[in-house]
């Protein structure tokens, strides 16, 4: 499709959260790409444990509060057979011991899909085919003032070394000419526009398509 917005098509997108004082910006861009996800596939929108992620997922090259990236937090929860949920994995916003318990696992993946370095395309036909797409960018100052309208950036960089922030596409548009992705964040309701942003589509944004994924859930 020319546009989609997973927020506007059911039940499917949880609310933004806020990661606080901790690096884990990673960790709710998974949460929220499997929320998701999940809800697509089943009808049932789940709120899943961002602190699960941050205090259990380290053998899987994450750090916690220091950061990470949502491809390896899947196969993290893949191969851990599961993702507790945030009622009973509450987050906390700092680093701590792992807590998980098998038997309250609510949220599983079967597979990962890692979409072709720089592949922006790929990420437009996941996004309006699937369900909605975790991937990083380079954040630079003035991002923290966004405000509203297509955020665009000509001096950031473009690579995987480069990228800081993780963050979930919930669809995509074009504004007067403008392609552009909506974006959820994870610094609350009250920044940007309700917690999202749009961010120019097509050029590799601060590379915003170096490194995009999303899971098949286990259902």
């Amino acid at each position: 499709p020319d546009s989609i917005d997973w927020r506007k098509k059911g039940n499917f997108v949880t609310p933004v959260k806020n990661q606080g004082p901790c690096g884990s910006c990673w960790t709710f861009s998974t949460t929220g790409c499997l929320e998701s996800a999940i809800a697509i596939a089943t009808g049932k929108l789940l709120s899943l444990a961002e602190q699960q992620l941050v205090d259990c997922a380290q053998a899987f090259n994450n750090h916690g509060c220091s950061g990470g990236l949502p491809s390896q937090a899947f196969e993290y929860i893949l191969y851990n057979k599961g993702l507790m949920g945030e009622d009973t994995y509450p987050y906390r916003a700092e680093n701590g011991t792992c807590k998980f318990q098998p038997e309250k696992a609510i949220a599983f993946v079967k597979d990962v899909i890692n979409i072709t370095q720089y592949d922006e395309d790929g990420m437009v036909e996941a996004v309006g085919k699937h369900n909605p797409v975790s991937f990083a960018f380079e954040v630079t100052g003035n991002f923290m003032h966004y405000r509203k309208g297509v955020y665009s950036n000509p001096r950031c960089e473009h690579t995987p070394d480069k990228v800081n922030h993780a963050v979930l596409a919930v669809g995509y548009g074009e504004e007067n000419g403008t392609p552009y992705w909506i974006v959820k964040n994870s610094w609350g309701p009250h920044w940007g526009m309700d917690g999202y942003f749009l961010i120019e589509r097509g050029k590799n944004m601060c590379g915003l398509a170096a490194c995009a994924s999303y899971p098949i859930p286990q259902v």
